[in-house]
């Protein structure tokens, strides 16, 4: 049997916010038979189906640093209403409403970090810092505001639950997860779920970081690693610090790759569930296609729209060169524009013509830019992990495919 046979047995399952942790927007993409954005096979719908429509309040009932360098900062949230909630999907998402200014709010979507519970909600949130080479560059607004200006006792304003970043039902296979830095949000979601409702699953995590000093949950997934026979944690550091010792801190230096993974893994099917940033997703997602994991075994989540550049599922993203513009009129905005094909999307064609559109993961998860199609018809680049109202589409992947009324 040849190497690339062999490796078509080997399993994967994978780790990410967008979550998200990081104050960005998410893109979430599944490969295989269901669709792009996520995982095919995912049990239920993707919101809970007792959740609240629109936005609810939740106070911060406590605040916890998660690693030594103090830059990930976990958020415990609970209903100011006292109502239950009902339990979310393990590797779901929340969308906060966050007002960084008294002119301005935001809108980010954010990783659960813990397992379902019926009382409370855990988001883990990642300073985001202007990079040094680019002064020009803000630091992250979200994730700064939180870090700075929400304590204990203040109140936010959550959507529901969602995505599709889940847990295949099937626990005869094994899962990898991988996770990239703040990555391993939703994998605190799915990992210690997985465990408890599915004791005889195999599972495997490679959790990646620079050094010691970003190791956020060392001590639970620790903990998780004795308790648990079939759970195999290997950490991995790109830049051991001085006094991180290998063996003790970390179990391989360098980055998360085929070639770990063909090293440490068992022969035979997997699922992978990989989250993390984008250089890390760009190189192992395809590098996953290419060492032979089924398409419908590849599950990832990744930060930013669009940052992961790989084959769809299905054929999607060329647009069609345009033989004349198309008309698109804004009803409340009173504007009709004309779309020339320069902008990737509507949400950017409405905000280059000073059109102001609510949004917030601009990349298809979250719906805050969903906006009722009046007339006409609309094709999306990928297909939105939202799940988009009947007559609404989604304007920060959507672009026209004909003349447009919307109402926005």
């Amino acid at each position: 049997m040849t190497a690339a046979a062999l490796l078509g047995y080997i399993g994967a399952a994978l780790l990410l916010q967008l979550a998200v942790g990081a104050g960005v927007a998410l893109w979430r993409r599944r490969r295989g038979a269901a669709r792009a954005p996520g995982a095919a096979n995912v049990a239920g719908s993707p919101v809970s189906s007792a959740a609240w429509s629109g936005w609810r309040e939740f106070r911060v009932a406590r605040r916890e640093v998660e690693d030594r360098a103090r830059t990930q900062c976990s958020f415990h949230l609970e209903p100011v209403d006292a109502a239950p909630l009902s339990p979310f999907k393990a590797g779901q998402f929340l969308t906060l409403s966050l007002p960084v200014s008294a002119e301005r709010a935001i809108t980010r979507c954010y990783s659960l970090s813990d397992q379902p519970n019926s009382t409370s909600y855990r988001i883990t949130v990642k300073r985001i810092a202007a990079p040094r080479d680019r002064p020009g560059v803000p630091h992250g607004a979200a994730s700064n505001y939180l870090h700075d200006r929400v304590h204990q006792g203040d109140v936010l304003k959550l959507q529901a639950p969602s995505g599709h970043f889940c847990m295949d039902p099937d626990a005869s296979v094994p899962v990898v997860f991988i996770a990239g830095g703040i990555g391993i949000t939703p994998i605190m979601s799915m990992l210690p779920w997985c465990l408890g409702a599915q004791p005889g699953r195999t599972v495997h995590l490679y959790y990646g970081l620079r050094n010691g000093d970003e190791h956020a949950f060392r001590q639970p997934l620790e903990e998780l690693a004795r308790a648990h026979p079939r759970f195999h944690l290997n950490v991995i550091y790109s830049r051991p610090g001085p006094n991180d010792v290998s063996g003790r801190d970390y179990h391989h230096a360098g980055h998360i790759d085929t070639e770990l993974l063909r090293r440490t893994l068992p022969h035979g099917r997997s699922q992978f569930y990989v989250c993390g940033p984008s250089a890390m997703m760009e190189s192992l997602i395809p590098a996953l296609s290419e060492w032979g994991v089924p398409e419908e075994d590849i599950h990832f989540e990744a930060f930013g729209p669009a940052s992961v550049h790989c084959a769809p599922a299905a054929p999607t993203a060329r647009q069609p060169r345009l033989a004349a513009p198309l008309e698109v009129r804004f009803r409340r905005s009173g504007r009709t524009l004309a779309w020339d094909g320069q902008d990737s999307n509507l949400l950017e064609f409405a905000e280059r013509h000073g059109v102001t559109i609510e949004s917030g993961c601009r990349s298809g998860s979250c719906g805050t830019c969903e906006t009722q199609l009046i007339s006409g018809t609309v094709r999306y680049l990928h297909t939105p992990d939202h799940d988009v109202a009947a007559g609404c589409c989604l304007l920060c992947v959507g672009t026209p495919e004909s003349a447009l009324v919307l109402e926005a």
